[in-house]
């Protein structure tokens, strides 16, 4: 594969110019294009003043050459890789294509960051031979920061193509890659604005606060802080109402299609243009210091009142998730049900969409965790609540249980995922209705598989030494107490110090047998493979 190393960036607004600057960190040339010049320059000065930072160091910023249309359309025949960042307009996008294709070199990759516009809709305006090398390529905002990256390849795409950007985006700026169908809004947005419409829907119908909703729907269980509204406000309701109505106006055969229709406070909020934190004011409002949160019934603001919820307090007994959210889910408090009826509606979701956005379990699992930020995607939420015991809860109240859970139950098995002894993690497969083994990414190392194979040296409650093989070791942090930010404490010290003891002892005593590939690579003879790297 050709190696790319210029990129160009159509597009200097927010997200474009923000897209720009990881690719500058990874060492690639970058131009930033507009229609004006002004404008390209607004884009890379914004990014360079973004909070949080857009650019991994200021200096990076040296690799992004503003450029625009009118002028530099010749500096399109430098880049090995076009990425279209443009407003999510499928004409204004059609018409980009159709100036910048007769500038690009033959084997020049072209693809479009879009939240949820088709693929092959973008593709049609192509020439036969450029669609070989078109894909999307949804890249979640802010792109520093944020994993999750969906590739969307066309039927006419060539595997060439998606295997090149598949490297730069894995390898070299460090993403987590799921492939998705062409779908609206492919898998993240499909199934996570879903869950959102259903939270605001819950809430509605519950007579819950907002802030009762996200203590709920935050840390608890295993999801940001900003949990629900919180989210939606950093979004934009402008941006979730455009990706929701997409699914509505797209989605004519979903079985919940109703539930992306635009509820009446929402589309109270965008008529009086209270757009979230970019307008001051969405689902909360801050005047001076203080913050209020908004009332659904007088859809005015009010001083935010501490939720207190028995379901909340049980669960934060519990430091594993796993626990603390089968806790929270089947506790009988209005937290509880809640907490039941989003959960289990989503995961019933997500589970009903396989085949659909994906064939792949654990690529709607990546998608969701990496895309929303959840600790935990849906089937593994499922294995976490049980599954047996779910489905029997679901059955007494005359849920659906969908039709790939009873698949899984059907072929004894009671969790999505699972060892059963073996070497690698194991995961239910769509096409068999067997477990087979987690696909990983090429030059990627599973902790959890190397400690299951015998390879952790030492342990305790905030760190493990885990041998990795061919004489390498790491350092893995796992705090019990605050596992979301792993403080330095004790534990972690004692793991730190305690490695150096064991790569000290490796060294001096190579015959010694440890663990993994420790006493196969700690060789007298060969001093470059018997150091322990801690």
């Amino acid at each position: 594969m050709s190696e790319i190393k210029t990129v160009g960036v159509c597009g200097a607004g927010v997200m474009g110019a923000q897209l720009a600057a990881p690719f500058a960190g990874g060492g690639l040339k970058v131009y930033l294009f507009d229609l004006e010049q002004g404008l390209a320059e607004k884009g890379l000065a914004g990014a360079l003043a973004a909070k949080p930072a857009a650019f991994y160091h200021r200096r990076f910023a040296k690799s992004v050459i503003p450029s625009n249309y009118d002028q530099h359309l010749e500096r399109f025949g430098e880049c090995d890789w076009v990425i279209e960042a443009i407003a999510e307009r499928l004409d204004w996008k059609r018409d980009l294509y159709q100036k910048i294709a007769p500038h690009l070199e033959e084997g020049a990759l072209l693809s479009s960051n879009t939240s949820g516009l088709s693929a092959h809709e973008l593709g049609q305006a192509l020439p036969a031979e450029l669609r070989r090398r078109f894909l999307v390529t949804h890249f979640f905002n802010p792109p520093r920061y944020m994993r999750l990256v969906e590739l969307v390849p066309l039927a006419e795409t060539a595997d060439e193509a998606l295997a090149r950007a598949t490297e730069l985006v894995g390898r070299t700026l460090g993403k987590g890659i799921v492939h998705a169908k062409d779908t609206p809004n492919f898998i993240a947005n499909r199934i996570g604005v879903y869950g959102m419409m259903l939270a605001l829907k819950l809430t509605n119908e519950m007579r819950l606060t907002v802030e009762q909703v996200d203590a709920i729907t935050g840390p608890v269980m295993g999801r940001p802080k900003s949990a629900t509204f919180r989210t939606a406000d950093v979004v934009g309701l402008d941006t979730l109402a455009f990706v929701t109505e997409t699914a509505h106006e797209k989605c004519t055969d979903d079985e919940s299609r109703d539930i992306f229709r635009i509820p009446p406070v929402l589309a109270g909020l965008l008529e009086s243009k209270r757009l979230g934190s970019k307008s001051g004011a969405g689902f909360f409002k801050k005047e001076g210091k203080e913050i209020l949160a908004l009332d659904f019934q007088s859809m005015d603001y009010r001083p935010l009142t501490k939720p207190r919820m028995d379901g909340i307090a049980v669960a934060r007994r519990h430091t594993d998730l796993g626990k603390r959210l089968a806790a929270l889910v089947y506790n009988p408090d209005r937290a509880g049900e809640l907490a039941w009826e989003l959960v289990i509606g989503t995961l019933s979701y997500a589970a009903r969409r396989l085949g659909e956005v994906s064939d792949s379990i654990v690529d709607i699992d990546h998608a969701i965790s990496w895309g929303f930020g959840w600790q935990k995607g849906p089937f593994e939420t499922w294995d976490a609540i049980g599954v047996n015991k779910s489905v029997a809860r679901m059955e007494r109240e005359g849920k659906a249980v969908p039709k790939v859970v009873r698949d899984l139950l059907a072929s004894g098995q009671d969790s999505f995922y699972c060892r059963n002894g073996q070497p690698t993690r194991q995961v239910f497969d769509l096409a068999s209705k067997q477990m087979q083994p987690v696909p990983a990414a090429p030059g990627t190392i599973r902790l959890d598989d190397c400690k299951a194979t015998g390879g952790e040296i030492l342990r305790n409650w905030s760190a493990s030494l885990v041998d990795l093989g061919d004489g390498v070791g790491c350092v893995e942090f796992h705090s019990a107490l605050q596992p979301e930010f792993n403080p330095v404490d004790g534990g972690i010290l004692d793991i730190l110090a305690g490695s150096l003891v064991e790569a000290t002892r490796a060294l001096r005593k190579p015959s010694r047998v440890m663990p993994g590939s420790w006493g196969e690579t700690c060789s007298a003879s060969d001093d470059a493979k018997s150091t322990y790297v801690t």
